[in-house]
């Protein structure tokens, strides 16, 4: 393939500027993460390193994923699927998206819509599954915990049909959310997200031992509470799985033996294939776990169950599939345009909270102060954003900053990357570290 014309060198820099000032004064790192390809707007995207050649950028256009910006701006063919045809960007402009939120929406003649609630335990994967069905990766996602602070919301339209899904925070008792001083929305945003659902999504992440065997009694608490809102079982990260055959035993303990108003046998034909409908093998005595039981670690009302992995794209667009054909006569909420209700502002800050939970340790994320001292657009069309990154150690500092610079550049490149997706424009990040006094 040859390579594309470029009105600037193919090079995203990161310049790692250092000073001190007095023994005393806390010290300042400012890296920025710039890429000159500011030539046309919401078209471009690049990758951290040395200039490319076409072969090279087509390779490196892969670690976006399908349907990225800079496989549009190499005019790399997209793949006939649903999960990532026609998926618009964001707006980098606050105005323009509130705007578009209140816009009238441009619905045709008979428009269907269904409000999904994606409800599961801390890190099961809701936000990697709403960012495969979006398409576009909108919502923070980490190996961490509560990478996700507060509901968020993405909207799916296709054709007739608007999809809009409420990605919430990971379900915890009252008990943990006082004990580690976590924010009183982890605790209810998921159930004020049931208050208008039409569809309750249950993630459950089989690749953990220790949780996988049951659902926990805050996430059964909630769905008795709202029992008259149907619900689908999605069993995530099959793939981690060394042996199928437990997803056997999992599906009787989660379900009751119960889908759909059915009991079901072992015997039944068990379709393990990641990403399509399987039906639920019934427990040997289904009279143990009964409905009023207060010892009961299933929910026997599931219509459906999915087995998938939420980084397959094929096995995600099963699970869209059902979701489109679930929708209900009824005016769409907002404009197609409309991909996120988040501000510009809001996804930048978790992005780039996503990469600080990614790199740092421990509690070190957690304790980060993220504010944005400026937020515009540059003369080339570019998208300018500096942040401050504000810790209360000295020790934080280092690790934030880490050996010359690399931890802070490594973030700043990152969160780079995945806003030029979203946005589909040029970004120049610049991030300091400044130690609180």
């Amino acid at each position: 393939m040859a390579a594309p014309s470029w009105r600037g060198a193919g090079l995203v820099q990161a310049v790692l500027r250092v000073w001190q000032v007095g023994p005393h004064v806390a010290r300042e790192r400012v890296i920025p993460f710039s890429s000159p390809l500011g030539f046309q707007r919401r078209c471009v995207s690049c990758v951290a390193g040395s200039a490319f050649s076409g072969l090279r950028l087509a390779s490196a256009s892969r670690n976006y994923g399908q349907g990225s910006a800079l496989d549009h701006f190499l005019g790399f063919s997209q793949p006939d699927s649903s999960v990532t045809s026609c998926v618009p960007a964001v707006s980098m402009h606050r105005d323009e998206q509130d705007l578009l939120l209140v816009h009238h929406p441009d619905m045709p003649e008979n428009p269907r819509v269904l409000r999904v609630v994606l409800l599961g335990a801390p890190n099961a994967g809701k936000s990697t599954l709403s960012n495969q069905l979006l398409g576009r990766k909108v919502f923070p996602v980490s190996k961490k915990v509560h990478t996700t602070r507060c509901q968020a919301l993405g909207v799916i339209t296709e054709k007739e049909t608007q999809v809009i899904l409420l990605d919430t925070p990971g379900i915890i008792s009252p008990g943990k959310q006082k004990r580690h001083h976590l924010e009183l929305s982890l605790l209810e945003d998921p159930w004020k997200s049931m208050e208008s659902a039409d569809l309750v999504v249950v993630l459950v992440d089989v690749s953990d031992k220790w949780t996988r065997n049951q659902l926990s009694p805050q996430l059964l608490r909630c769905l008795t509470k709202f029992s008259q809102i149907p619900g689908v079982l999605v069993m995530n990260k099959v793939d981690c799985l060394k042996r199928k055959s437990v997803l056997l035993e999992l599906t009787a303990a989660l379900t009751e033996g119960v889908v759909n108003g059915k009991k079901l046998e072992m015997r039944q034909a068990f379709r393990s294939h990641p990403g399509t409908r399987c039906p639920s093998p019934a427990v040997k005595d289904p009279n143990t776990l009964s409905v009023g039981n207060p010892q009961r670690i299933g929910w026997p009302h599931f219509k459906e169950i999915f087995m998938l992995s939420a980084l397959n794209q094929e096995d995600v667009k099963t699970l869209k599939q059902y979701l489109l054909t679930q929708a209900q006569p009824g005016p769409w909420e907002y404009h197609s345009a409309v991909l996120t209700s988040q501000t510009p502002e809001e996804i930048c800050a978790n992005i780039i909270r996503e990469k600080l939970l990614e790199h740092l340790p421990q509690e070190v994320p957690y304790n980060v102060q993220q504010k944005t001292a400026v937020w515009e657009e540059g003369p080339g069309g570019e998208l300018v954003i500096q942040q401050k990154l504000l810790v209360p150690k000295e020790s934080y500092m280092k690790l934030l900053i880490g050996p010359k610079g690399h931890v802070i550049s490594q973030i700043a490149q990152e969160a780079g990357r995945d806003l030029m997706n979203i946005f589909l424009c040029d970004v120049d990040i610049h991030l300091s570290v400044k130690l609180l006094k």
